[in-house]
């Protein structure tokens, strides 16, 4: 029996070559998002040994925590009060936000825009990067803003007495727009791919 000839592929042009292989100018920027997640790590770890010293009663660690997260009281602070550990707890969980959004940029974006990091069959693979692509990607990361957006909100309401009624309307319209954002985006990528259409594969990026 005759075998049918595989198809012959053109020739890649040198131009060609060389604006595929632009992508990978995007690779400092990626290395740079990385030292920036490792600066909120310290960052983390130090609001995080204030809170510990201020709640054995360090003053200056408390101090310390008062002026970042801008808490004022017309009563002087004796010691770690509710308010300011659920200002400090609500930055820390916003680091910690900021920091899986990071995360979704290097990682999703590298292996959409640059190159395939390998990882079917890796145990730490996270679920979401075995469908990723461009439309996903823009869906996740709107509902991430909507969650940092959504806890600095609250971080605002819970000091209310330390803002303007017009910082508490506007953050409050920000909001809403970025809500309002995400859904836009959202809707769109369901006009896009229909539900029980299936997700278009990514092509492979070679090396």
């Amino acid at each position: 029996m005759a075998q049918i000839p595989a198809p012959l592929t053109a020739p890649t042009s040198p131009l060609s070559k060389l604006i595929f292989s632009s992508r990978w100018l995007q690779l400092p920027l990626y290395l740079g998002l990385i030292l920036a997640q490792a600066v909120y790590v310290l960052q983390f770890w130090r609001e995080l040994v204030h809170l510990i010293e201020a709640a054995l009663g360090n003053q200056h660690a408390l101090q310390i925590l008062v002026s970042s997260i801008g808490y004022k009281s017309t009563v002087p602070l004796e010691g770690l009060n509710e308010t300011v550990l659920m200002l400090v707890v609500l930055g820390l969980i916003d680091v910690v936000m900021i920091s899986n959004l990071l995360i979704m940029v290097i990682v999703g974006g590298y292996e959409t825009f640059v190159s395939r990091l390998n990882l079917e069959g890796h145990p730490d693979q996270p679920e979401w990067l075995s469908h990723v692509n461009a439309s996903v990607l823009k869906v996740k990361l709107g509902t991430a803003i909507i969650g940092i957006s959504s806890i600095h909100l609250l971080k605002t309401f819970i000091n209310a007495e330390n803002y303007s009624e017009k910082t508490l309307m506007w953050q409050t319209v920000i909001h809403i727009a970025f809500l309002a954002s995400a859904i836009a985006i959202a809707w769109a990528d369901r006009l896009m791919h229909p539900p029980g259409t299936p997700a278009p594969t990514p092509p492979t990026t070679p090396a």
